[in-house]
C-alpha cells in the first residue's frame, strides 16, 4: 500500500496513469505517529526516495509543517465534536479530550468498500433469521453454555422468555459488521469478515464527525480535489431512523426510549449523537443504568415497561455485552427488560445470534441455505466474506483444529465468546491456552479463526500525549446495518454508514474503546 503521507500528491496523476493502482497492493511504506513535543523520525529510504520523487518529501521531512498539520487536525476534531471523556474523569464532561484519529484518511479499495455495503442487508436478514430460530440457537450453543457462564446466563433468560411467551411484536436490529482486507498470494486484497456486533455497536456518532476533519487536513494542504473524495458518512442519523421506526410501530406517542448506559462512559458523545437525532424528532431518551432498572423498573399486567412511572417503547443497550457489566441485580434487571413488550435493541435472541460460536456455525456448508432458503445469491454474497472458522467442541473435529493451530500458530486466532475488544489470543499466548485447554471441555467456550493478514501501510496516528514515532498500520472496516421487523414482516432493512478504525501493527487485538485503534476514514481508490 502507498503511504497516505505522499499518496495524495500521486492522486492527481492516477486518472492518466492506470498502472499506478497496482502499487497499492504491492508496495509497503512507513509513516509516522504524531504526538506532542517529540522529534519526527522516518527510517525508510524507499519512502524518502518515492516521497521526494513526487514532491511530497518536503512535507515528510519538514517536522514543523507536519506538527502544525497535526495541531490543526486536533483543533478541527475538537471543534467537530470528535470527543471522549478522559480516563481520569469518565463520568464527567467537565474536561474532555479528542478521540484518537489518523492524520490522513487511509486507502481502501473501492470495490471492497462497495462489497461490504452490498452484503450488509444480507447480514441484517441473516442475524434476524438466526434470532427467530430457537432450535438452531439451542443446538449451536449447547456445548458453549456448558462451559461459558456468561453465555449460559444469557441463554437462560432467553429460555425463560420463550417459555413465558415473547411479549414484544416489533424487533429492532442495529448492528455493525467488521472486516479486514486479507492479502492474497498475488498481493490483491479480499474482504473477510472479522465479526458482527449485534449489541452496543459503537462509534456511529463519532464516525459521522470525522470526515470534516480529514477534509480540513487535505484542504490545508491545498488538496481540494482529494478532500472532495472523502465520503460523507452519517451512521448516527441512520441508527436513529431505525429507533424512530421501532418507536412509531410501538404506537404510544408519550412513550420514551430507554438507553441502558454504563455509569463510567467515556464514549458518551458517540451516544449523544443518536440521542440528539431522536430529540430532533421529538422522541425523548432517558439514560439509566441496570441498577436503576432493578430499583425503579416495573411491568404492568400487559407487560408494558415503565421506568420512573413513564412508559418505555424502546430499550437501547449501550451496556450488557461483557460479564463484568452484570451483578446479580443487573441480571434481574435484564430479565425484567426481556420479559416486557418494549422493543429491545437487541433482544436477547439477537445478542446470542452475535456470539462467536454462532458465527463459526454459520460458516458450515448448508447452514446458510437452511436459514435463508431459496436465496442462493444472498448466500453466495455472505459466504464470500467468511474467513476460516473452526469449532473446538470435544471430538475429532475440535482435536483436528487444535492440532493445526498448534502446528501453525501464526495462522490462527483463538476467540472466546466476548465482545468489547482485547479478548482474543494470538501467537504464544494462544499456544499456551490451547495446550491448557486441549483435553478440557472448557475448550468448547472458544472458537478458532483463520488469522487475517492485511497489507500494512503507513499513517500518522494522533493520540493525546503520545510520542512521535514511525508506525505501520492495518485497518478494520465496519458497516452499520439497521433492520426493523413487525411480526414476520421486515419493514426496514438498510445500511446506514461505515466506520474505519486503524491501529499500529504491533497491537494484535483491540479497538478504539480498548485504547488500541484510532478513528479513520476510507479514501476510496
Amino acid at each position: 500500500m502507498l503511504c497516505q503521507a505522499f499518496h495524495f500528491a500521486l492522486m492527481e496523476v492516477e486518472s492518466c496513469h492506470p498502472v499506478f493502482t497496482p502499487l497499492y497492493h504491492t508496495a509497503s511504506f512507513i509513516g509516522c505517529w504524531v504526538g506532542p513535543r517529540q522529534p519526527i523520525t522516518n527510517h525508510s529510504p524507499l519512502l524518502l526516495q518515492v516521497g521526494m520523487a513526487t514532491g511530497w518529501g518536503s512535507l515528510l521531512q519538514d517536522e514543523q509543517q507536519l506538527e502544525e498539520l497535526a495541531r490543526q487536525a486536533v483543533d478541527r476534531a475538537l471543534a467537530e465534536g470528535v470527543l471522549l471523556r478522559t480516563l481520569q474523569e469518565p463520568s464527567s464532561s467537565d474536561v474532555v479530550s479528542y478521540a484518537p484519529f489518523t492524520l490522513f484518511p487511509s486507502l481502501v479499495p473501492s470495490a471492497l468498500l462497495e462489497q461490504a455495503y452490498a452484503v450488509q442487508m444480507d447480514f441484517n436478514m441473516l442475524v434476524d433469521a438466526v434470532s427467530q430460530n430457537a432450535a438452531f440457537l439451542e443446538q449451536t450453543l449447547s456445548s458453549t453454555i456448558k462451559r461459558d457462564n456468561f453465555t449460559a446466563r444469557l441463554f437462560n433468560i432467553y429460555k425463560q422468555v420463550l417459555k413465558e411467551g415473547i411479549a414484544q411484536t416489533v424487533f429492532l436490529g442495529l448492528n455493525r459488521s467488521d472486516y479486514m482486507f486479507q492479502r492474497n498470494a498475488d498481493g490483491s486484497p479480499v474482504l473477510k469478515q472479522i465479526e458482527i456486533n449485534t449489541i452496543s455497536a459503537s462509534f456511529g456518532g463519532l464516525a459521522s464527525r470525522t470526515p470534516a476533519v480529514h477534509r480540513h487536513v487535505l484542504n490545508v494542504l491545498s488538496k481540494t480535489k482529494e478532500a472532495a473524495k472523502i465520503l460523507s458518512n452519517n451512521p448516527s442519523k441512520g441508527l436513529a431512523q431505525g429507533i424512530t421506526k421501532a418507536w412509531e410501530l410501538y404506537g404510544s406517542a408519550n412513550a420514551l426510549v430507554l438507553l441502558i448506559a454504563q455509569e463510567k462512559e467515556r464514549n458518551i458523545f458517540d451516544q449523544r449523537a443518536i440521542e440528539n437525532e431522536l430529540l430532533a424528532k421529538n422522541i425523548h431518551v432517558i439514560r439509566r443504568r441496570f441498577e436503576d432498572v432493578f430499583e425503579k423498573g416495573s411491568l404492568d399486567q400487559d407487560r408494558r415497561l415503565f421506568m420512573d412511572g413513564q412508559e418505555v417503547a424502546v430499550v437501547y443497550f449501550r451496556d450488557g455485552y461483557m460479564p463484568s457489566q452484570y451483578s446479580v441485580q443487573n441480571w434481574e434487571a435484564r430479565l425484567l427488560l426481556e420479559r416486557s413488550c418494549a422493543i429491545k435493541c437487541p433482544d436477547i435472541a439477537t445478542q446470542l445470534a452475535g456470539t462467536k460460536k454462532v458465527q463459526q456455525e454459520l460458516s458450515r456448508m448448508g447452514v446458510l441455505e437452511m436459514l435463508l432458503p431459496g436465496q442462493p445469491e444472498t448466500v453466495a454474497r455472505l459466504r464470500a466474506t467468511f474467513a476460516g472458522l473452526y469449532s473446538l467442541d470435544m471430538g475429532e473435529e475440535g482435536d483436528q483444529a487444535i492440532t493445526e493451530a498448534l502446528a501453525a500458530p501464526s495462522q490462527f486466532v483463538l476467540k472466546p465468546q466476548r465482545e468489547g475488544g482485547g479478548n482474543n489470543l494470538y501467537g504464544e499466548e494462544m499456544v499456551q491456552a490451547l495446550e491448557h485447554l486441549k483435553d478440557s471441555e472448557e475448550r468448547a467456550s472458544y472458537i478458532l479463526m483463520e488469522k487475517i493478514e492485511p497489507e500494512p501501510f503507513g499513517n500518522c496516528l494522533l493520540r493525546p500525549g503520545s510520542p512521535v514515532r514511525v508506525v505501520q498500520c492495518i485497518s478494520e472496516l465496519g458497516i452499520f446495518g439497521v433492520y426493523v421487523r413487525q411480526g414476520k414482516t421486515l419493514v426496514m432493512n438498510k445500511h446506514v454508514g461505515h466506520l474505519l478504525r486503524t491501529k499500529a501493527i504491533e497491537h494484535a487485538d483491540g479497538g478504539v474503546a480498548a485504547g488500541v485503534a484510532v478513528l479513520d476514514n476510507p479514501y476510496p481508490v
